[in-house]
């Protein structure tokens, strides 16, 4: 049996992507597919988080509660599927590339508190309440992971704004910031 090799995170200031990256994730057609899913996949969160908190301050609507984390459920491994195979595309491994170290690691604790609720639901080992605390702390671990990936698009579009600037110099040396380069 041959040892899983997980890389460590880089410490250092490298960049989001190398160039040879960028250029395979714009060229990407799960680019787009996990551009898509992750702004669906929020508003199902939302409807359904909606759902839940409704169950539990009046005691109704437990089946549209189930349904909603269910569905939340499946378009968390859609994305999560697709986002396994960009990142493969991109970096060249299904999951823990360096880039992305941490947010995957956080992502299998997304993806294992929302298989819990999915098997108590179907085992019916846990009581009404039960799920219901149990998917708010799924879904709280979604967000949580949610903010990691916004915070990495941020840092790639400033990463990239920041290159695309220094690349802009005038003719006397200094770049349109104002900065000399």
């Amino acid at each position: 049996m041959t040892a899983m090799h997980i890389p460590k995170p880089s410490a250092s200031s490298r960049a989001l992507y190398t160039p040879e990256e960028r250029r395979r994730r714009d060229e990407s057609v799960w680019t787009l597919v996990q551009g898509t899913l992750a702004p669906v996949q929020f508003i199902v969160f939302l409807v359904s988080l909606g759902l839940i908190l409704r169950f539990l301050a009046t005691g109704e609507g437990l089946f549209a509660a189930q349904a909603s984390i269910v569905v939340k459920t499946l378009t968390l491994y859609a994305i999560m599927v697709t986002g396994s195979i960009w990142e493969k595309q991109v970096f060249g491994r299904y999951l823990f590339a360096g880039p992305f170290f941490w947010e995957d690691v956080f992502s299998i604790l997304v993806l294992a508190l929302h298989t819990a609720y999915l098997i108590a639901l179907f085992t019916g080992s846990l009581t009404s309440g039960g799920l219901m605390a149990l998917a708010l702390a799924a879904y709280v671990t979604y967000v949580i992971n949610a903010g990691q990936f916004l915070w990495k698009l941020r840092l790639a579009r400033l990463d990239q704004a920041g290159k695309a600037n220094a690349a802009v110099t005038l003719a006397d040396g200094s770049s349109l910031s104002g900065s000399a380069s």
